[in-house]
């Protein structure tokens, strides 16, 4: 667990009982749900590009 203190009682509770993950090791992950997230990452972040590329041009 990480050394994080929580922001108040609620947020510690939350925590608890729905089991926040605060960071993730995609390293960890079984490989076809790693290369899921590497694809929907990578495919934003080219969409946003042309998104941002196509509002300069125009």
């Amino acid at each position: 667990m990480s050394d994080q203190k929580p922001f108040n009682d609620a947020v510690e509770h939350m925590k608890k009982i729905e089991g926040l993950p605060w960071q993730i090791d995609m390293k960890k992950l079984p490989r076809p749900i790693r290369y899921f997230g590497y694809f929907f990452l990578g495919s934003f972040a080219i969409s946003l590009l042309f998104i941002m590329l196509g509002v300069l041009i125009t």
